[in-house]
Formats: structure tokens, C-alpha cells, sequence
């Protein structure tokens, strides 16, 4: 019974819970247990909060569309009140949060029981989970490779059914990497389109974005239903949705236009796996009754290459200024408890100037304008999630490549995703296929701004067409 109730969807299990067929402290109970089971191994969950879980369970649980559901929180930007946010630092181990996030407040609104908190690199500077302090979280198909990052405990845990949803965020990739990586579905919102607040406005240049990685396209639509919206003070607003995203998932639409290319926009080498994956998606969208199209990459691969490599070490050196300035102390002292590839990327951003920083936002604005042109065209670009298969643990080892190879290598996983964060477009990754070494490969969708609906469509469809969730590892 309860690796059966573990196999359903978030919205299946709310049902369950709303039917009476089962109790929300059983569901939580047969979580628990399963995390118990397999974290020792896995290493997804790095904070537990079991105890308060069952008192909720036993208590007055919120009516909302998940009542009941258990649900992991990233350690990062989404604070939980009562626990410390630490982004797997352990400079920031005492950081405990004296109140939740807008988001972590509408979770609870929305039903869902948080039983703990999920691992991230350090900073969540790359797109791999093995921080020094917290160690390396092991991905469910192979534990010899990475389940992606930054939310790549998140995944894991989604992956080896420890919850059916888990929160998760992406600033370059970071919730559509851990989904290809962990065969499931991941969508990165548009920007504005689900809050940060009150604690963060824009991240750093508009390139964060909040929401789940989840086993089912409809968890992850009725989920981005209960949570979307700003509150007051947001530097951006999307519109609201015309209908709720649910709505694209249950009737789905033929005739989107489709643009697919395989290769990466910056020259990086594609895998023939990825590339596969991508053919395969192709063909599947055409017998879906799409309008399918093969181009060339619509923007300046080399040129954003060049100004993400010159942008986001800014993003470690701006955080690890901030946290100084908050301790009276100099960032230099700060930097020396980091692990290497965060010392390195410090090093590089700690001499950009403002005027970088300006420059670099000027050409991913004129990016966007690109694109904006480009889906006046097509609905959907199609390309793959990561040019390569989930890499084996310690492949983007700064200790043992040195900084600017370990550096190279992020920017090469970096490549199909981060366009979609400087320009704010929703972008999803689907499970397509599954390598002989028994590890997931995803498609990546990507819509023009303001556009999920388009993105639930075509992935319901796929979803229909080839399903993924009956496939799972074996643990």
C-alpha cells in the first residue's frame, strides 16, 4: 500500500486524501518511511522536519487543492520560518528565517506538508549537487552520476518517490537540468510570473524563477495555478493566465508551430544521445499534428557565451559582498571557507565593474528582443535540456580540473538553458529517452514570455503520447 500511494501523482494523491481511501497521515507516514529508507544512500534531504509533519497530519490540515500532500522545500530563496536557509554553505548554517517567503506561506495555503528541506551545491553556482559540507546527492537512476543541480536534490527525491513534488528554482537551468537528469518534468516559469518575495526582488538580473519539479505535467500546472501571482513591491508582474494553466494540460491543442534545432547555440559538442532525443521528440510532435521545423539557433551563441561567463560570477561575488557587509567583516576572509569553484568564480566577478554588469544586461535585453521576433513565428522551440547525459559525480570538480576547466564545463551545460533565464521565457524539460546506461535524457520547450499555456499543451500531449512515469528506478 504504500509504495503503491507513492507511485501516484500529487493530484492523485489529493484525491485519495479527499475520497478517504487513505489518510494524509498515512501519505506522510509512507514518505517518511521511504526517505528513511533511501536518503542514507541518496543524500536528497538534508533537513528534517518529520516531528512537526506528523503533528500537522494529526492536526487541522488546510483545505487547499493538496491538503495533505507531503512536499519538499529547496534550501535556498524559499524561507521556511523556524529553519535555516543555507544554500549548502556552512557560513550560512546559523541562518535561521524568523518568517516564511510569499511562496512558502502559498504552499501551505495550497494543502501541502513540507517534511523537510533538499540539498544544492554550494551557492548553487552549478548544475550538479555534491557540496563539501553537505556531500553529494546521488542520482536514483545510477548513483555514479549526478542528478543535476542546482535542484538536484529536489529531483532526486521526486526521482525515488520520497514525495510526488518538490520545490525547486532555476537561474540557469536549475530546475530544467535536474529534470532531465532525473526523467522528469520541470518547468521554469516566466519571469514575474511566481513572486520572490519579500526577501528577494529580482535575484540578479531578472534570471531567477520559482516552481516545481514534479513526476506529472498536470502536478506541475495545477501546482503553478495555487502559487502564481506577485505581491506588492515585485519589480516585474506577468499578467495573469486568460485560464488556469490546468485548463492547456486537459485540452490539448494540435497545430502549434514548432521550431526544433539540436545544436548548441555557443558550438559546444551535442552527445548523439541528445541529439536523438531531440529527432525522437520531433517526430512525436509531428504524428501530434504539429507543424514541425528544423533552423538554426535564433541567437549569438558565442556572443552570450561570452556575456554569461562574464555575468554570473557576479552573482557569487554580489551574495558574498552582501553577507559581509551584513557581518562588518571583508568578503576576502568570506571567500576562504568556499569551496574552490566559488572561490574561482569570486575571483572573476569580485573585478567586473558596473558597467559590465549594465553592458552584460544590454545584450540578453537584446536577446530577448530576438526572440521576440523568433516566436512571433513559431510557438515552440525545441531543443535539447543538457548537450550531454547525466556526467558522473565529479565531473565539474574544480579541486581536481582547476577554476576555468571546471568553469568551461558549466558553461557547456549551460548552454541550451541559461537563454531562457536572461530573458525571462518559460521553458520546460520533458523525459524522452533513457541511455543503456539506464540514465534520463529530456527535450527542452521553450515558449515566447508569458506563454506556459502553450508549454502544458505540448507537454500533456507528449506525456499521453509517450508516458515516462511508469518508468522508475530501481533503488
Amino acid at each position: 500500500m504504500n509504495s503503491d500511494i507513492l507511485e501516484c501523482d500529487a493530484t492523485e494523491q489529493a484525491r485519495l486524501i479527499a475520497d478517504g481511501e487513505i489518510s494524509a497521515g498515512e501519505l506522510i507516514e509512507a514518505s517518511i518511511s521511504r526517505i528513511e529508507s533511501y536518503d542514507g544512500r541518496i543524500n536528497a534531504v538534508t533537513q528534517r522536519f518529520f516531528d512537526e509533519a506528523r503533528k500537522n497530519a494529526d492536526g487541522s490540515l488546510v483545505d487547499g487543492p493538496f491538503r495533505g500532500v507531503p512536499f519538499l522545500v529547496k534550501d535556498f530563496y524559499c524561507h521556511m520560518k523556524g529553519t535555516p536557509t543555507t544554500g549548502s554553505a556552512r557560513l550560512l548554517e546559523d541562518n535561521v528565517i524568523d518568517h516564511d517567503s510569499e511562496l512558502m506561506r502559498r504552499y501551505r495555503q495550497a494543502g501541502f506538508v513540507t517534511l523537510g528541506k533538499t540539498n544544492v551545491p554550494e551557492m548553487v553556482s552549478v548544475g550538479t549537487t555534491e557540496p563539501a559540507w553537505r556531500g553529494a546527492t546521488r542520482n536514483p537512476w545510477n548513483f555514479d552520476h549526478t542528478p543535476g543541480g542546482s535542484s538536484g536534490g529536489a529531483a532526486a527525491a521526486v526521482a525515488a518517490q520520497y514525495v510526488a513534488a518538490a520545490h525547486a528554482n532555476d537561474g540557469a537551468g536549475s530546475i530544467r537540468i535536474p529534470a532531465s537528469c532525473c526523467g522528469l518534468f520541470g518547468l521554469k516559469p516566466s519571469r514575474g510570473r511566481v513572486t520572490l518575495g519579500p526577501d528577494v526582488g529580482e535575484s540578479i538580473g531578472g534570471i531567477t524563477a520559482e516552481h516545481v519539479v514534479t513526476r506529472s505535467v498536470r502536478d506541475s500546472a495545477a501546482i503553478l495555478d495555487a502559487t502564481c501571482g506577485p505581491m506588492v513591491g515585485d519589480p516585474y508582474v506577468a499578467p495573469p493566465p486568460p485560464r488556469p494553466f490546468l485548463e492547456s494540460v486537459r485540452n490539448p491543442q494540435a497545430g502549434l508551430r514548432i521550431a526544433v534545432s539540436s545544436g548548441a547555440p555557443d558550438g559546444t559538442n551535442v552527445a548523439a544521445e541528445c541529439v536523438a532525443a531531440v529527432e525522437e521528440a520531433a517526430n512525436l510532435c509531428r504524428s501530434l499534428g504539429h507543424h514541425v521545423e528544423e533552423i538554426t539557433s535564433p541567437i549569438d551563441g558565442p556572443g552570450f557565451r561570452a556575456a554569461l561567463s562574464d555575468f554570473w560570477p557576479m552573482t557569487v561575488t554580489r551574495g558574498l559582498v552582501a553577507l559581509a557587509e551584513q557581518r562588518g567583516t571583508n568578503p576576502d576572509v568570506l571567500v576562504r571557507d568556499l569551496e574552490p569553484f566559488n572561490q574561482y568564480l569570486f575571483s572573476k566577478g569580485i573585478t567586473r565593474r558596473a558597467v559590465d554588469y549594465i553592458q552584460d544586461l544590454v545584450r540578453f535585453q537584446g536577446m530577448a528582443r530576438v526572440f521576440g521576433h523568433f516566436f512571433e513565428k513559431y510557438d515552440i522551440w525545441l531543443s535539447p535540456t543538457l548537450p550531454f547525459a547525466p556526467p558522473k559525480l565529479g565531473y565539474f570538480d574544480a579541486g581536481i580540473l582547476g577554476g576555468e576547466e571546471s568553469w568551461q564545463r558549466v558553461l557547456d551545460s549551460f548552454a541550451f538553458t541559461a537563454p531562457a533565464n536572461v530573458t525571462g521565457l518559460p521553458s520546460a524539460s520533458v523525459p524522452m529517452s533513457w541511455t543503456g546506461d539506464n540514465l534520463p535524457i529530456g527535450v527542452q520547450l521553450t515558449a515566447r514570455l508569458n506563454d506556459e499555456a502553450s508549454l502544458f499543451n505540448l507537454a500533456g500531449q507528449m506525456e499521453i503520447a509517450k508516458p515516462w512515469s511508469g518508468r522508475r528506478p530501481e533503488l
